[in-house]
């Protein structure tokens, strides 16, 4: 299959894929039509949503973290019903955005994505399918994790252009998100190296760099991209 006209970038949490795609998206809007996309599965900004909902909103919000934060610590146990469901939903939403990109990509608009889905290793944490990593369950819980694994290995045979991979050490990615959970960051960190895009081009990167030298190594391996795929 030949690769789409995207770039996802990829790395941990800190390691500066918000940052390179803001300017990324910025250079290369002077020479072709160019679009950012988030390809996360959104489910802190959920959260924050139905947080602001009356009466009920912040309590089930917890609800849910404390549901998330189960699968991610205990993951060898089989999730219940409802979180098995809203797991497999947030997978859905995630599906309906990379619908959103391969429109972009008909278009012939090039698409700058921070994170890409894939089906290598699981976890929503390096874009991967989230009921993968339990085992067991009922009917109604298999069945959803079967779903939802077919869900990413469909995405996951559509081949970006280029995969901009951020490395950064444990300490600098919680200097810069303070918020987030060093294990979860560790976790990350250790994994994501091993991704392979289903044969994507990869250009490592030092997410610790200045944010200006990370740029004008991405723009140039960007443009030979470009240049290799308009041949």
């Amino acid at each position: 299959m030949k690769p789409l006209p995207v770039i996802a970038l990829t790395g941990s949490d800190g390691s500066g894929k918000s940052t390179l795609a803001t300017s990324l998206v910025a250079r290369l809007r002077t020479v072709a039509p160019v679009e950012q996309l988030y390809l996360g599965q959104s489910s802190g900004k959920i959260g924050d949503w139905i947080g602001t909902l009356p009466v009920i909103g912040p309590r089930f919000k917890a609800y849910l973290v404390r549901k998330s934060d189960k699968v991610h610590d205990q993951p060898g146990k089989p999730p219940g019903n409802v979180t098995a469901l809203a797991i497999y939903l947030l997978s859905r939403w995630r599906a309906f955005k990379f619908r959103r990109l391969l429109a972009m990509a008909r278009r012939g608009t090039l698409v700058v994505t921070d994170r890409f889905p894939q089906a290598e290793k699981p976890g929503f944490s390096i874009d991967g399918p989230q009921l993968a990593k339990t085992e067991g369950g009922n009917w109604w819980v298999r069945m959803l994790r079967q779903r939802e694994h077919r869900l990413y290995e469909w995405m996951a045979t559509h081949v970006p252009l280029l995969v901009i991979r951020l490395n950064v050490d444990v300490e600098t990615a919680h200097a810069r998100k303070p918020d987030h959970k060093i294990a979860s960051l560790r976790e990350k960190i250790a994994a994501i190296p091993h991704l392979h895009f289903n044969g994507a081009a990869i250009l490592d990167l030092d997410g610790r760099d200045a944010a200006d030298h990370v740029l004008e190594s991405s723009m140039r391996a960007v443009t030979a991209a470009l240049q290799v795929a308009g041949a």
